[in-house]
């Protein structure tokens, strides 16, 4: 496929038109960057941005947060990955007891989106509580809003590979493209330390895009210079 025509947008609505629906998660547990690229490395994982959420506080910004919690917020397959395993990965890699030093912007926070979350919620929070020892302290309401951090904060460690950046603004010209591409989001979790090119190379090779499609991203994954 010749550079000058691959089109990201297209790559991306392969995705969308694979599934009957996606669903959403919207989670806080401490700095933003490292659970963005945590979430961003999980097969089923469709898009994943940082944000702000949980407060009262009109506009909130990473410098002015008011009341708000940093958070991550994903979209994501169920058929591929259900939200229980979600709420697995949330617990098991942040402690969400600890004392929080800078008010709420790094407490444990979850905003449920459905009945069903809220009673996915309730079913594994039970399951480790009893595997903690102790009762768990995250802040847990309805789903109350999400304000966009700033274009900096998105796929915080790809953005540290200036190399790589240049090679991949053919797919991405603009910041937005970047924020919600699958691809990037699997980037964003590799140079971070979640997996590796060749299990990475395996998923992309089942992707629901065109044939293609798939062949360009793992050529583009192993000519990225890092």
């Amino acid at each position: 496929m010749e550079q000058d025509r691959v089109d990201i947008q297209a790559i991306e609505h392969g995705f969308e038109n694979s599934m009957s629906s996606y669903e959403r998660a919207t989670l806080g547990m401490g700095c933003f960057w490292g659970p963005e690229a945590r979430f961003g490395s999980l097969p089923g994982v469709i898009r994943t941005r940082v944000g702000f959420a949980g407060g009262t506080a009109p506009n909130p910004t990473y410098r002015n947060l008011g009341d708000h919690t940093e958070t991550v917020e994903i979209d994501f397959n169920p058929e591929v990955l259900n939200f229980e395993d979600v709420l697995l990965h949330f617990w098991k890699n942040h402690y969400p007891n600890r004392d929080n030093y800078k008010g709420r912007q790094y407490i444990s926070l979850l905003r449920y989106h459905s009945g069903e979350q809220k009673e996915a919620i309730d079913k594994v929070k039970a399951g480790m509580e009893k595997e903690l020892g102790e009762a768990i302290e995250t802040d847990i309401a309805p789903f109350n809003g999400f304000t966009l951090a700033e274009e900096r904060h998105q796929k915080y460690y790809l953005k540290r590979y200036p190399k790589a950046l240049d090679q991949l603004e053919i797919l991405y010209p603009s910041p937005e493209l970047l924020v919600d591409s699958t691809f990037a989001a699997r980037l964003n979790g590799f140079v971070k330390g979640f997996g590796n090119r060749e299990a990475l190379k395996l998923e992309i090779a089942g992707w629901p895009i065109k044939e293609e499609h798939r062949q360009y991203l793992i050529d583009l994954l192993f000519q990225l210079k890092w």
